[in-house]
């Protein structure tokens, strides 16, 4: 897919302020839309709560571009509305090929275009580790089937689901076929199944060594199939809500996931100029329970800032690359693109589109043989950053099995930092360079950790509300200024994080502000490592982290932090 179609907005997503009615009470929602509606002539109606605080709302299927506009206003102008954005669409970024030969897993071990996997499973084979794939569902295959944990459907309307029930506990992939052009919006192509989750799947974790099919890049991992694309893909407030669920969230009317993640990948995305809060409040809160998130950066041979999840803050986004180690000619590119991985390309890029004319380049992994419903499993190669964005799942699942204690921003920066520049060319930004796996597990096996003095507090210091309150670090024993990169390590416990501003100050009063408050910030905890120039204080001395809450109804604790010097 290169051109996205033009879907209706049938939902709006409405983050009310902190301590409304509306924030906290679904009849207060449910009033304020029956309002809402009143006041625009639309038919509105208060649907349910997302994970992240949210209230979904129906716009009743109907509403024009005018409408959505009018309605969206209406909310804007509203003093209790902290934002308001579109239920907006998202597609599975792959292209539907068609070969089966795998021997051909050049982008395993290829020394131009591949990912050096092969030595990587000296040290790490995934071992310990799920990674949702949250996607079109699962399709069986017995090349995946040892590997599956029980996942989720998170597509709430049953058409779409085409399971006649919309939610359930059953991630199967029904099939994600639309029969006519224009069925999905303006712009959309009748097309068959593209069991794409199946495909991601397969290339983080297939079966190995059980002499058939393909080599998983963390094939002793746990795959969790999380559905959220069916007919005419997905919409965000689902996405958001298998976020949340996946990384081990509470989701509304949902049984906790007994297995989370400590991997999400997301080869989907959609058009829009900015990161809808819903995403970003979903991924921070996977983050914050130390889950990496991994994102395609999208097939538009556009720049990656326009298209969502890519446009989302916490998350490793990748481009694509070819087997000759060029930027593939369909993948997103830009300043805002973390690292590339093989996507393949099954065609030139002055072929005409649709056309198959090198197979023997695409990503293969697992797949179905079915045009609409399931039918007999099998193999086949696709193109796609929704290709290349499993290739650094997989890497991230080796890299925490290899070494538990990461961070989420330790595996991206180790990714990151071991990646080699491409071989060939990329136009418009690609990130570091083609991920190397080998190279990044060596690198956070075996490379000793930066010597420091660590000064902590772990004394409890309430946070009551609309307060503010501090705990100091003595700092001694150390000569001339503190460092240019100082680590402030935060472990705070609280509810709707967003009430907080967080400040470290040195010894000579100078404040640096380390986070600011945000009113659609509803995820719990702030437990993160903060890096802060200090180069120009005096090292010894008392440091204090000082910690305001701004608003009502939620408190929590400083339960401990630290200073590496």
């Amino acid at each position: 897919m290169t051109a996205l179609p033009s879907a209706p907005v049938e939902k709006v997503i409405v983050t009310y302020k902190s301590k409304t009615a509306e924030a906290g009470s679904n009849a207060a929602a449910k009033s304020d839309a029956a309002a809402k509606g009143a006041a625009t002539g639309e038919s509105l109606a208060f649907e349910r709560r997302l994970a992240g605080g949210a209230a979904l709302v129906d716009l009743g299927g109907s509403a024009t571009k005018q409408d959505v506009a009018e309605v969206m206003d209406a909310f804007r102008a509203d003093p209790q509305v902290a934002s308001v954005e579109p239920d907006i669409r998202a597609y599975a970024m792959a292209v539907a090929p068609n070969d089966t030969d795998y021997a051909k897993q050049w982008d395993l071990f290829e020394a131009t275009g591949g990912m050096n996997v092969p030595t990587a499973w000296d040290k790490t084979t995934g071992s310990g580790v799920t990674v949702a794939v949250i996607d079109t569902g699962y399709a069986t295959h017995t090349d995946l089937a040892t590997n599956v944990v029980a996942g989720y459907d998170f597509i709430s309307d049953s058409a779409d689901a085409r399971d006649g029930n919309g939610r359930d506990a059953n991630a199967k992939d029904e099939g994600d076929w639309n029969a006519t052009d224009n069925e999905c919006g303006l712009g959309s192509k009748a097309s068959n199944s593209s069991w794409h989750g199946t495909h991601v799947a397969g290339t983080i974790g297939a079966v190995t060594n059980n002499t058939k099919g393909i080599a998983g890049i963390a094939y002793n991992a746990k795959i969790q199939p999380v559905r959220v694309l069916g007919k005419c893909g997905g919409s965000s407030a689902d996405i958001a809500d298998a976020i949340t669920w996946a990384s081990g969230g509470s989701v509304p009317g949902v049984a906790a996931n007994a297995t989370p993640a400590k991997v999400i990948n997301l080869s989907l995305g959609g058009a829009s100029s900015t990161c809808p809060s819903v995403y970003q409040t979903a991924i921070n809160g996977a983050v914050s329970r130390g889950t990496t998130v991994v994102v395609a950066a999208g097939n538009s041979n556009a720049n990656a800032s326009g298209f969502t999840p890519a446009n989302c803050a916490n998350v490793i986004n990748v481009a694509s690359t070819s087997r000759e180690g060029n930027r593939s000619f369909y993948s997103n590119y830009g300043t805002i693109v973390d690292v590339a991985a093989p996507g393949g390309e099954t065609r030139r890029a002055t072929d005409t589109p649709g056309t198959i004319t090198t197979p023997q380049n695409g990503i293969y992994s697992t797949l179905n043989s079915g045009t609409t419903t399931q039918s007999a499993e099998n193999y086949q190669p696709y193109q796609g950053t929704s290709m290349a964005a499993p290739h650094i799942a997989g890497l991230a699942a080796l890299l925490k099995s290899a070494k538990t204690g990461l961070t989420p921003a330790e595996i991206e920066s180790a990714i990151k930092a071991n990646a080699r520049p491409l071989p060939g060319t990329c136009t418009g930004g690609c990130g570091t360079g083609i991920a190397d796996a080998a190279k990044t597990v060596d690198a956070v096996t075996t490379t000793t950790p930066p010597t420091g003095t660590v000064f902590t507090n772990a004394t409890d210091v309430t946070i009551s509300d609309n307060t503010t309150v501090s705990s100091t670090i003595s700092v001694t024993g150390r000569t001339g200024n503190a460092p240019a990169a100082l680590k402030v390590g935060v472990d705070i416990k609280h509810t709707w994080r967003g009430d907080l501003v967080i400040d470290l100050i040195a010894p000579d009063g100078t404040v640096r502000n380390l986070k600011a408050s945000s009113s659609s910030d509803s995820a719990d905890n702030v437990v993160t490592t903060y890096t802060v120039d200090a180069s120009s204080e005096v090292a010894n001395g008392a440091w204090k982290l000082q910690v305001r809450d701004v608003a009502s109804g939620d408190t929590g604790y400083i339960d401990s932090w630290s200073l590496t010097f």
